[in-house]
């Protein structure tokens, strides 16, 4: 993978070149209140005129989250297995955390992530997604960057609570791509930045991005924790 990013049209692609998510500043909340405060997130009403009818929705209102794909000069990516209360499960995941550091950026996040939950360090940082994780009920901005050029890094951070058992494993990005497909893979960050990256090896990793570029669409989530 070049350490220099040009995203490159595909052949056809052009035709399709609006085909995007659009803001929806048009809609505007006439009232919202936190329903339930929670230890990181809260669960939040609003009520706003949509289509000519006023409706009310519940969505839990989140801080946002990032997540690193680290990948070896060999192809293969780092994947943890992570106990997660809510699905019952141990599942395999991308090192990931929340944007809880008021004024971090993205990119500074995942850097953080990196070193506190794999003890690493990466030279080259590329934007590999930008993904809703749950829009019909949170409102969870994930950006998943792909990291490459690894190497140890120390750090005084204590892994606790369920990051105590962390486990972490290096296994071919083909491997990984056919645990997803197969639905041995579960996690829905773990499976787009595994398919996300098959995608863009097969493109010569032309379709990645600068890390830093503005983080638009958690730009304009409802809610407060975002923000």
């Amino acid at each position: 993978m070049s350490d220099v990013v040009g995203a490159t049209p595909r052949e056809g692609a052009d035709a399709f070149g609006d085909l995007a998510d659009e803001r929806a500043d048009d809609v505007r909340v006439e009232e919202s209140t936190v329903l339930a405060h929670g230890a990181v997130w809260n669960m939040r009403r609003d009520r706003f005129e949509f289509a000519g009818a006023e409706l009310e929705r519940e969505y839990l209102d989140h801080t946002g989250a990032v997540s690193v794909l680290a990948i070896d000069d060999e192809d293969r990516v780092l994947l943890i297995k992570q106990y997660r209360h809510s699905t019952g499960h141990r599942l395999w995941e991308i090192p990931a955390g929340l944007m809880d550091v008021a004024g971090e950026s993205g990119l500074a996040g995942a850097q953080r992530e990196l070193a506190e939950e794999v003890d690493l360090q990466a030279e080259h940082w590329h934007l590999l997604l930008d993904v809703f994780l749950a829009p019909g009920s949170s409102t969870e901005a994930m950006r998943i960057f792909a990291a490459r050029g690894l190497s140890p890094v120390e750090h005084d951070y204590v892994r606790s609570e369920e990051e105590a058992e962390l486990h972490p494993q290096w296994v071919p990005l083909d491997a990984a791509v056919d645990a997803v497909l197969d639905g041995r893979m579960q996690n829905t960050v773990t499976a787009n930045a595994v398919l996300a990256a098959a995608a863009a090896r097969a493109r010569g990793w032309r379709t990645l991005r600068d890390p830093e570029l503005p983080w638009s669409g958690r730009d304009a989530v409802r809610g407060e924790l975002s923000h």
